[in-house]
């Protein structure tokens, strides 16, 4: 049997997902497939490793969808204000959100908890079909329509494939779309931290030689997500280390800011490489989050840039459809792709840019950033300049500023 749809979706996580909710009611039939079904979250569960930084346009996307309500309050950690700081210097950064006029500056919540509500919403979607547990064994490429075949021999058509299937996308691959890559030459060490100070709803980073590490707030005062950017060696070592020197040594690296630090969760390690695909767009085939683009972690950017490219999309699917257009046609997917391409690009240099200025020990460079931090921090107008670029709220596509 042959399912036909408008847009299928090669992958569910959060992206793909948004995707499939974001054309819910716009007359598109979308078909989303997933090699791993939703797991539900264990709302006593402690918090999961793997948390991502929203920003407050993730945070309107996922509102219009409506997945926002259908997550807990109690996995949704507010943050209000932020702290940078370069270890054994004056360097040094804040602002609140009082500075950016806004209630928040964004959220930490579990990657788990967004997806559940996002795939809760799909499954409540007329328009939106669920295949998962699900793989794709094949695709052809027509000039009408692509042709999908599922492992299990099922058969799908569509117009638009989407490829949301992560930062080695076999879609990607299939259609030979070209990767840039490097090598971050960093791992991050994620975990849980019971810190003997409340961490007052401030996220925190601080540089510190050869490592970058962040304190994102949770919703126990005592309990933050660590994300620790590291030499592959040392990240490693600091993985296997026992618990009290683990403790003792994150402690150390972030200058007590929250007094004593203890390990409260186990800890993952996973590298960093930075991605850049040529091309975002194809015939019948569109890139969105970790298949066009990854980057370093330390501006925790990299979902809300996912995000970003499912709003832009979803705008340009449904302004495509109802001007009767083909939304497979190359020619017309053009404009989502070089939006995205260029945001994707400015985000990627900046952070490569931010990476380098701040890695090593070299005197000047360290006097250059610490002046850079300084001035940053007390002339007039740069703080909510900073701040705004990091909420989003400048690049938001027209149907999500109505």
């Amino acid at each position: 049997m042959v399912q036909s749809v408008d847009v299928a979706i090669i992958g569910g996580g959060m992206v793909g997902l948004a995707v499939a909710c974001g054309l819910q009611g716009s007359g598109l039939r979308v078909a989303v497939v997933e090699n791993q079904p939703c797991q539900p979250v264990d709302a006593s569960a402690p918090p999961a490793l793997r948390v991502s930084a929203i920003n407050a346009a993730s945070e309107k996307l996922l509102r219009r969808l409506g997945a926002w309500e259908r997550m807990a309050p109690q996995r949704t950690s507010e943050w209000h204000g932020m702290e940078v700081w370069e270890k054994d210097s004056f360097g040094h950064i804040a602002f609140d959100d009082r500075t950016a006029g806004e209630h928040a500056l964004g959220y930490i919540i579990e990657n788990s908890v967004i997806n559940q509500a996002l795939w809760q919403q799909a499954e409540h979607s007329a328009d939106v079909s669920l295949y998962a547990p699900a793989e794709v064994n094949s695709v052809a490429w027509g000039e009408n329509e692509a042709f999908i075949t599922l492992k299990d021999g099922e058969m799908l058509t569509a117009r638009l494939v989407v490829g949301a299937d992560g930062a080695r996308s076999w879609l990607r691959n299939q259609a030979n779309i070209p990767l840039t890559f490097w090598d971050y030459r960093h791992h991050a060490l994620v975990a849980t931290i019971r810190t003997q100070e409340p961490h007052q709803a401030v996220a925190r980073q601080v540089f510190h030689g050869d490592g970058i590490l962040a304190f994102l707030p949770l919703n126990d005062p005592h309990l933050c997500s660590i994300v620790w950017s590291l030499p592959p060696d040392k990240a490693r070592e600091m993985q296997d280390a026992a618990p009290e020197l683990f403790n003792r040594e994150l402690s150390i690296a972030f200058d007590l800011r929250l007094g004593r630090c203890e390990l409260s969760s186990d800890r993952q390690c996973f590298p960093l490489t930075g991605r850049y695909a040529r091309q975002f767009a194809a015939h019948r085939l569109a890139l969105v989050g970790d298949a066009a683009h990854t980057i370093h972690p330390l501006a925790g950017q990299g979902v809300n840039l996912g995000f970003m490219d499912a709003a832009e999309l979803v705008g340009e699917l449904r302004r495509l459809h109802q001007q009767g257009k083909d939304i497979g046609q190359y020619l017309y997917l053009k404009r989502y792709e070089r939006q995205r391409k260029y945001n994707a690009a400015l985000m990627l240099a900046g952070m490569q840019s931010f990476r380098e200025l701040f890695a090593g020990t070299n005197p000047a460079l360290k006097l250059v950033r610490d002046v850079g931090l300084k001035l940053a921090d007390t002339l007039p107008g740069v703080k909510p300049r900073i701040i705004r670029q990091a909420m989003g709220l400048d690049n938001l596509p027209q149907w999500l500023r109505d």
